[in-house]
């Protein structure tokens, strides 16, 4: 039987708008992940700025705080979004990579509470930051 964190990399492979927006897991653990979104100018959402479009950032949020979920020794199966706010903070700088980091910060036998932010090269300032609420269950 495949660990929560293997099923969580098979399910981020098998997402066709992760693979689409280039997006990779760069890191997994027990309740938490991180996924980068590589700077891409089909994203952006300025052409006179070259900022990426903020619907990129809430997706790569939104798909990290899942794979967080999924990645928590209590979750069992696929997860599905509740809830999510996401603060936008400052515009991504443009040409760099958007990275993601989510923790499944506390999960009951039906529902996963997560927090993320969403930082670039200049990590000093984040981009955005997220909290949500996510399914726990096979089918969710």
């Amino acid at each position: 039987m495949p660990t929560n964190a293997e099923m969580a990399q098979k399910f981020i492979t098998a997402l066709p708008h992760a693979r689409e927006l280039g997006m990779t897991l760069t890191e997994l653990g027990d309740g938490y992940a991180e996924m980068a979104l590589p700077y891409d100018a089909r994203l952006v959402g300025d052409p006179a700025t070259g900022v990426i479009h903020g619907g990129a950032v809430s997706t790569v949020m939104d798909t990290c705080c899942g794979t967080a979920v999924m990645s928590h020794p209590d979750a069992r199966g696929v997860t599905a979004t509740i809830d999510l706010r996401i603060d936008y903070m400052r515009a991504a700088t443009p040409g760099q990579t958007v990275v993601a980091r989510a923790t499944c910060v506390h999960i009951t036998r039906n529902v996963a509470f997560v927090t993320a932010t969403a930082v670039d090269d200049d990590t000093d300032s984040p981009v955005a930051r997220a909290s949500g609420s996510f399914t726990v269950g096979a089918n969710a």
